[in-house]
């Protein structure tokens, strides 16, 4: 059976008013809003437990370390009581950006994986998502020091 081009014509025009319909709309301000909040709010909590490492008497190094430690650990806890993704859900990017986002995508795979075991599961899927984030990070440092190495022995800087 031949289609003419009318048919067609409609067939594809029902298409597109299906395809707007399912589509989902996005208010690019009220998502940029939800972001900020998000993100500043998690770094207020940051904010806090490094001041209370402070007023507890801790070096600011050991305070940074502490709110670090604290804050990629409250991640996992809220990844692994699906909160997390709650969370990123009304948030968006503002989850992403501090500490807790890069926390959140080493311990998903991890716990998305675990039934399939230790070493083929957890082992072999935890840096899927981190991992090349990690390799860039790891990258790029090596090509700056070895940058800096150089401009160094030729007396740049």
């Amino acid at each position: 059976m031949i289609m003419t081009d009318l048919a067609k014509q409609k067939q594809q025009e029902e298409y597109q008013k299906y395809v707007k319909h399912v589509t989902p709309t996005h208010n690019l301000f009220l998502n940029m809003c939800k972001a900020f909040v998000t993100g500043g709010a998690i770094c207020v909590i940051g904010q806090v437990i490094l001041n209370w490492c402070r007023h507890a008497g801790m070096s600011d190094e050991t305070a940074g370390a502490w709110c670090s430690l604290l804050l990629v650990c409250l991640s996992v806890l809220l990844t692994g009581l699906n909160l997390y993704q709650k969370l990123a859900r009304f948030g968006g990017a503002g989850t992403l950006v501090p500490i807790t986002g890069f926390a959140n995508s080493v311990a998903s795979p991890a716990i998305e994986y675990k039934k399939e075991g230790q070493v083929f599961g957890i082992g072999c899927k935890i840096f899927t998502i981190a991992g090349p984030v990690i390799l860039f990070g790891v990258v790029s440092s090596w090509l700056l020091g070895a940058g800096y190495w150089i401009l160094k022995l030729c007396g740049v800087l």
